[in-house]
């Protein structure tokens, strides 16, 4: 198992396809940590579907209005097109590379418009370098990542089954 040098600063997503950690960098991308942090707090993200899923690239997910699978706004040709009820955030664009295992936020043409949709890197994705906020590193659970199944939109899409912050789950 990876080592989680910072609890409070780390993820621990179950898929149905097993388990992921993700360290955050709140260093880098403060105001979409505290997001992340404060949606995974609210339960907001379980049992979200992995909606966009394009193999070499990415899987995205995290449209908790309409892409929680058992929530009443849930909608399969919905998913993507939503977000939380909080604020839209301001871009932290950083110099930090697209790689393998990169999670950045998802988010409209408008750079300020990401609001609570991720994706998680299968391989580089540099192309994206400084266009879109990177707010974490895998570091544990990418063979899981890869199995995440493929689709625009996904029929049967994985989903996040729970994603808690890591200081919030006995060690």
């Amino acid at each position: 198992m990876a080592e989680i040098k910072d609890r409070e600063n780390a993820l621990i997503m179950e898929t149905t396809k097993g388990k992921v950690v993700i360290e955050l960098l709140p260093d880098l991308a403060p105001g979409h940590v505290g997001r992340i942090k404060e949606l995974a707090r609210e339960g907001a993200y379980d049992g979200v579907v992995f909606h966009r899923v394009i193999d070499g690239f990415m899987a995205q997910t995290g449209d908790v209005k309409f892409g929680k699978s058992d929530g009443p706004n849930f909608n399969p040709s919905r998913a993507g097109m939503g977000g939380s009820d909080k604020p839209d955030l301001k871009a932290e664009f950083s110099n930090v590379n697209h790689s393998r295992g990169t999670c950045s936020m998802a988010r409209a043409q408008n750079p300020n418009s990401a609001n609570s949709q991720f994706f998680i890197c299968f391989e580089d994705a540099s192309f994206l370098n400084r266009q879109y906020t990177v707010w974490g590193q895998v570091i544990e659970g990418m063979e899981n990542v890869d199995k995440i199944k493929r689709g625009e939109p996904v029929q049967d899409p994985d989903k996040i089954v729970s994603l808690k912050v890591a200081a919030d789950v006995a060690a």
